[in-house]
C-alpha cells in the first residue's frame, strides 16, 4: 500500500463525492416536490424517491461484481452515464407530465446513487491499514461541497423554466459531464484475475454469520434508512406548514452540511475510542433528532432536527463501514461489500416508499404525518441499539 498514491485517489473521490455528488442533494430537495406535481396520488408523491432507492438497491451488487471484474474506475464511469441519462428520462418526463417516465428517470439516478456509495470503499483500496479510517472520512467530506453546491442549483434553477424544476434537471446532467474528467486521475489497480488455488473466501451464509459483519450491517442500515425515511418527508413538512421552497432548500443544505462536516474528525473519533462506540453514539444522536422534530413545527426545529439526522447518519454510516471492512478478507471485498449496500439500501428503499405514505397518508394533517414518520424511528432504534450491545458484550473468541 502506498500512502502517497492512497491520497492522490482521495482527493479525486472527495472532488467527485463534491461535485458529481451535489446531484442526490438537488434531487432529494425536488423530487418529492416535483412528484406532488405529477404524482396521481397523493401517497406516491414520494415514489420517485423511492424509485432512486430501489435502482440503487437492485445494482449495488452488479455494480460491485463489474467492479472487481473491470475495475473502480469503469464502473464509476458506468455510473455517471446512468445518473446523466436518469436526469435526461426525468427531464423528459416533467417536460411531458408523464409520472411513469419521471419514474423511469429516478431508477436510473439509483445507479449513479450505488455506485456513489462505492467511493467510500474504494478510498481504502490502495489505503494502508491505519489510514484507511481518515481515508473513509475524509471521502465523506466531500459532500461538504455538495451540500453548498445542490441547493444553490436548486435556488437558481427551480423557478428558471415554466415547467418547474425541468432546468434543475438539466443541471443534474451538466454535473455528470464532469465525471470522466474527474476519473481519468484515479489511481487504482484493477483486482488480479483469480489463479487456481488462491483462497476464494468464505461462502456468503457463513460471512453473513460472522457477528461483526452481520451488526455492521444492521447498523449501517438502520442509519442510513432513518436518515432517508425523514429527509425524504422534510420538503413535503417545510412547504405544508407553509414556508416556501428556499426554506426547505436552506434546511435539506443544513442537513448535508451536517451529514459531512464531521467527517474532519469521524476518522480520528474511531481510531481513538472504537467504531462501535461511535456507531452508537450516532444511533443516540438519532433518537435525539426525532425527539426535537416531534417538539413542533417552527422553522428552527426543523433546522436543528435535521442537523442532529446528518450528524447521527455520519457517525452511524461511517462506524458501521468501518466495522465492516475490518471483518472480512481482501478475496470476500467484493461480495461483502455488494452485498452490504444491497441491504443497506433496501432498507433505505422500504424507508423511503414508507415516507410518503406516513407523510401524507396517516393522520390527515402535517402534524400527524411528521410525527408519524419520527416515531416511526424508534423500532430501528432498538433494533439497531440492541444489535450493538449483543456485540459488545459477547464473549470474545480465545
Amino acid at each position: 500500500m502506498d500512502l502517497a498514491r492512497a491520497r492522490r485517489n482521495v482527493a479525486v473521490l472527495v472532488l467527485a463525492q463534491a461535485i458529481l455528488g451535489a446531484q442526490m442533494s438537488v434531487i432529494f430537495i425536488v423530487g418529492g416536490l416535483a412528484g406532488q406535481i405529477l404524482s396521481p396520488h397523493p401517497c406516491l408523491v414520494t415514489l420517485p424517491l423511492s424509485m432512486i432507492i430501489l435502482g440503487s438497491t437492485l445494482s449495488a451488487r452488479p455494480l460491485a461484481r463489474f467492479m472487481q471484474a473491470r475495475g473502480r474506475q469503469a464502473g464509476f464511469l458506468l455510473a455517471v452515464a446512468a445518473g446523466g441519462l436518469g436526469a435526461a428520462v426525468a427531464a423528459a418526463g416533467l417536460w411531458l407530465g408523464s409520472f411513469g417516465l419521471f419514474m423511469v428517470g429516478s431508477t436510473l439516478t439509483g445507479i449513479y446513487m450505488s455506485a456513489q456509495g462505492f467511493y467510500r470503499f474504494a478510498a481504502t483500496d490502495t489505503a494502508p491499514e491505519d489510514y484507511a479510517p481518515k481515508a473513509i472520512s475524509l471521502v465523506m467530506a466531500g459532500g461538504l461541497a455538495a451540500a453548498i453546491i445542490g441547493p444553490a442549483l436548486v435556488r437558481m434553477t427551480s423557478d428558471l423554466t415554466a415547467v418547474p424544476f425541468l432546468a434543475t434537471y438539466l443541471a443534474v446532467i451538466g454535473l455528470n459531464l464532469a465525471g470522466p474528467v474527474l476519473f481519468a486521475f484515479l489511481d487504482i489497480p484493477k483486482p488480479p484475475a483469480p489463479v487456481a488455488g488462491a483462497p476464494a473466501g468464505r461462502p456468503m451464509g457463513q460471512i453473513l454469520r460472522t457477528p461483526a459483519i452481520a451488526v455492521a450491517m444492521i447498523c449501517g442500515m438502520v442509519s442510513y434508512a432513518l436518515m432517508n425515511l425523514v429527509m425524504t418527508s422534510t420538503p413535503l413538512a417545510v412547504v405544508g406548514c407553509g414556508y416556501d421552497t428556499a426554506d426547505a432548500a436552506n434546511i435539506v443544505s443544513a442537513h448535508v452540511l451536517a451529514m459531512f462536516a464531521p467527517s474532519f474528525v469521524t476518522g480520528h473519533l474511531i481510531a481513538r475510542f472504537g467504531a462501535e462506540t461511535i456507531v452508537g453514539l450516532g444511533l443516540a444522536i438519532l433518537a435525539a433528532a426525532g425527539a426535537v422534530a416531534l417538539s413542533g413545527l417552527e422553522l428552527e426545529q426543523f433546522f436543528i432536527a435535521l442537523i442532529l439526522l446528518g450528524i447521527g447518519w455520519n457517525f452511524g454510516y461511517i462506524g458501521a463501514t468501518t466495522m465492516l471492512t475490518r471483518a472480512h478478507a481482501p478475496e470476500e471485498r467484493g461480495r461483502v461489500q455488494g452485498m452490504n449496500d444491497f441491504v443497506v439500501f433496501g432498507g433505505v428503499f422500504l424507508a423511503s416508499l414508507s415516507s410518503g405514505g406516513l407523510m401524507n397518508c396517516s393522520g390527515g394533517s402535517i402534524v400527524a404525518g411528521w410525527n408519524a414518520v419520527n416515531l416511526a424511528m424508534l423500532p430501528f432504534l432498538v433494533l439497531a441499539g440492541g444489535a450493538l450491545i449483543w456485540l459488545v458484550m459477547r464473549p470474545r473468541p480465545a
